[in-house]
């Protein structure tokens, strides 16, 4: 499946790409998730926690379009929906630990559980 248009138009730098793709309230954490392995709907709405079923679709669609996420549907009754990362969506994985791991120093740091020993100011970007 084509990403939708959105992911082509120009971008000032790479970042904005990244952005645009899994950018938004819910959709790491959904890709987090699915890291995994499959889930279904039930499952990433338990684990996601306050999306509500209209954003967690939302956001599953656009991952969907994107090629990013690969949703199967089962011939079943009742049917059976289940979300999974594509081939692509998975070279995601790094971003998303590196992702964690800065959040979790974050948080430590915020909560003040961690030595905030390092007041360096942080190395200029390069986009």
């Amino acid at each position: 499946m084509p990403p939708r248009d959105q992911a082509r138009r120009p971008y000032g730098c790479a970042v904005e790409v990244t952005l645009a793709v899994m950018g938004g309230k819910w959709k790491p954490v959904i890709l987090y998730q699915l890291l995994d392995g499959p889930r279904r709907f039930g499952e990433l709405r338990k684990t996601v926690g306050g999306a509500t079923q209209r954003s967690l679709t939302l956001q599953l669609r656009e991952l969907e379009m994107d090629g990013i996420v690969h949703r199967q549907v089962f011939a079943e009754v009742p049917p059976r929906v289940e979300y999974s990362l594509t081939e692509y969506g998975r070279t995601l994985a790094p971003v998303l630990d590196a992702m964690k791991a800065w959040g979790q120093s974050f948080r430590d740091r915020v909560e003040g559980t961690a030595e905030a020993s390092d007041s360096r100011p942080p190395a200029e970007m390069s986009f």
